[in-house]
């Protein structure tokens, strides 16, 4: 294992062959030399370079716990189930994303590996989004639906060689499994594996992170295309990287087996990354707008009423949920919309919104900014009440001004082109 203290730079060394832990396969990789001004004797070499997505596929080894144990050691707070909940840091983190770069340990959100021949046709039957338009090495977010356009996740997939990635919230994966090994018929050639144990998986978010990236060597990265992801090693371990950070367009997502997890997280804070734990993590989520399960996403809400447009495809044919979708659109059905909410006290999800003293939603998040000086809702409301810049009231005398969030304004209507 990997130990280091801190970093003064990384130089290139030369090309070099190395077994992959996956398939056995010879990924070839060059070198970084890293320089640690800290250490005695031979510097230490972590090695980064893109491996041909021909020569890579994910079958990692089992999960051991050292990532979480040096995320202990080093003043993070761990829960018994394993999710690294704060560093004690959590108005630093905020601002660091806002100003600077942050890690988020994304472990214990779900990873979902579907293979096999009818992988590409099968997810584009069971979710929103076109898979069929996609090539190897990009990505989309997609959205699971009830057959009444009701929402259950948002689920971001990459499109690999032997595989598609979903990466999906921490209380949906199971069901979700489920769900899409109910619709595998006989003749399908569709495998579905949970293999969350078997990875780990980092978010790389803020203004900085490109600086980070570069110093990584993953600069050929940066500029592209949501959802875009390519293979690497990393100090001898594979690893995907891929653009965007799950809770916005900008920063990266990084998934790794556990064996590479502590060179990738300390090599990351050594350049200036800040930790963030899941609490910071979810009032940075409620902040930015994007839906979560139990909350935004439910059976009470469908996929248009959540403004998720960008996850949905209304020319690819029939799929779950696409006759109501079809519908709300056609027939301008949509009678709600998610929105931010820029409160004036603590607020408690499931309050009553009203607007001339008429209900017009709910609130479904709370959330106080950060150093506490500051409240944030998102909350559903009808459409006639819902421009930005009114003034409602949750619950009985707690008033919110309708506010614009950066996840949902993102969100723009599918074109009506057919490849779309």
């Amino acid at each position: 294992m990997l130990r280091m203290g801190g970093v003064s730079h990384i130089t290139a060394t030369p090309t070099a062959l190395l077994p992959s832990l996956y398939n056995g396969t010879i990924l070839r990789r060059s070198s970084l030399r890293l320089r640690n001004g800290g250490c005695r004797g031979e510097p230490k070499r972590l090695r980064l370079r893109c491996v041909s997505p021909s020569e890579f596929d994910l079958s990692p080894p089992p999960i051991d716990h050292d990532l979480l144990d040096t995320i202990s050691v080093g003043g993070g707070i761990v829960s018994e189930d394993g999710v690294v909940e704060s560093f004690d840091n959590d108005d630093d983190a905020l601002d660091a994303f806002v100003n600077g770069v942050v890690v988020v340990d994304l472990s214990h959100f779900g990873r979902i590996r579907v293979s096999g021949d009818d992988r590409v046709h099968f997810l584009h039957n069971q979710t929103t989004a076109n898979f069929e338009c996609l090539n190897e090495g990009q990505g989309c977010d997609t959205v699971f639906v009830t057959p009444t356009a009701r929402t259950i996740d948002i689920a971001h997939a990459w499109i690999m060689k032997n595989a598609i990635m979903l990466m999906v919230s921490p209380t949906t994966c199971q069901n979700i499994i489920e769900m899409l090994n109910k619709y595998i018929f006989f003749a399908d050639k569709v495998e579905i594996k949970d293999i969350t144990k078997q990875t780990c998986l980092f978010a790389l978010a803020g203004p900085e992170c490109n600086q980070i990236m570069s110093k990584l060597n993953l600069g050929d990265l940066i500029g592209q295309p949501y959802g875009e992801h390519k293979h690497y090693t990393f100090d001898g371990m594979p690893i995907t990287v891929g653009v965007g950070s799950l809770i916005s367009d900008e920063g990266f997502t990084m998934l790794m087996s556990p064996g590479g997890a502590v060179s990738v997280w300390k090599t990351l804070l050594s350049e200036g990354a800040v930790p963030m734990g899941s609490v910071a993590w979810e009032k940075l989520r409620v902040i930015q707008g994007r839906p979560a399960p139990e909350r935004e996403l439910s059976k009470e809400f469908n996929v248009l009423e959540a403004g998720l447009w960008n996850s949905i495809s209304l020319n690819k044919g029939c799929y779950k949920g696409q006759e109501t979708i079809a519908r709300l659109i056609t027939y301008d059905g949509i009678k709600q919309r998610l929105c931010g909410l820029e409160l004036s006290a603590q607020a408690e999800p499931g309050s009553t919104i009203t607007f001339n003293g008429k209900k017009v939603g709910k609130l479904t998040s709370y959330t106080r900014g950060i150093n506490g000086s500051s409240h944030f809702g998102l909350g559903y409301i009808k459409k006639q009440a819902a421009l930005i810049g009114n003034t409602v009231t949750i619950g009985e005398d707690i008033y919110g001004i309708v506010a614009e969030v950066p996840y949902l304004s993102r969100q723009h209507p599918p074109s009506t082109n057919p490849s779309s």
